[in-house]
This record gives structure tokens, C-alpha cells and sequence, in this order.
């Protein structure tokens, strides 16, 4: 009897050994494989956005591009760090990319665009 239960004690360990080992094989391609899928694109539609924009909480107002709540639609930030946020006054700003090295290169460029002189 006590020979079967050693048996058995010994066919279950060598079989969790080899799932273990299976297992990690799963992680390191099958992983990846999965990895893959969930870098596809997103869809077109936009159910997804309509729904955070919804649900947001703010009883001020909600900015559109980043979903901050802030007083005032010009106080809204730019989504993303590659950006420069120009203020046009009349409470309308604009968040343009980055215009080179210099601070304050970006309102530059968007001044002489406004002028015609770019």
C-alpha cells in the first residue's frame, strides 16, 4: 500500500515537473504570441472614448483631448510632452509640436503664421 502511495507521489511530481517546464516554454513563445495580439491596432470607432468622456467627473469643465477638469477651456493641457500650449488670448489656446530649441520658439512660430509671414 505504502509502496503505491510512493508510486503515485512520485508520477504526480514528475508530471507537475514536466507541466512546470512545459509551461515555461508557453510563457517564453506562446507568451510573445500573445504579446502580438494585443498590440494590435485600436478601433476605428470611437464608443470607447465616448464612454470615458462620460463617466469623467468634473463639475467644471472637461477638456476634450485629456479629460482634465480644469476652470477654464484655455487652462486645458496639452496630451502629450512633445507639445507647447500657445495661448491666442480671447480664451483660445492651441497646443502645437515643440518648435525647435529655444523657449518660447513655438508662440513664435505660430505669431508669424498668424501675420502671414510663414
Amino acid at each position: 500500500m505504502e509502496l503505491r502511495a510512493l508510486i503515485l507521489a512520485l508520477a504526480t511530481l514528475l508530471l507537475s515537473g514536466v507541466n512546470a517546464q512545459f509551461g515555461f516554454f508557453d510563457q517564453m513563445f506562446g507568451g510573445q504570441q500573445q504579446q502580438a495580439q494585443q498590440q494590435q491596432n485600436v478601433r476605428s470607432d470611437s464608443s470607447w472614448y465616448q464612454a470615458q468622456y462620460e463617466n469623467a467627473h468634473c463639475d467644471k469643465y472637461l477638456c476634450p483631448g485629456t479629460l482634465s477638469c480644469v476652470h477654464f477651456p484655455h487652462h486645458c493641457p496639452c496630451a502629450w510632452g512633445v507639445e507647447d500650449k500657445v495661448e491666442l488670448g480671447e480664451g483660445i489656446a492651441v497646443c502645437a509640436s515643440k518648435g525647435g530649441y529655444k523657449e518660447g520658439e513655438t508662440a513664435r512660430k505660430i505669431e508669424l503664421a498668424r501675420k502671414g509671414l510663414l
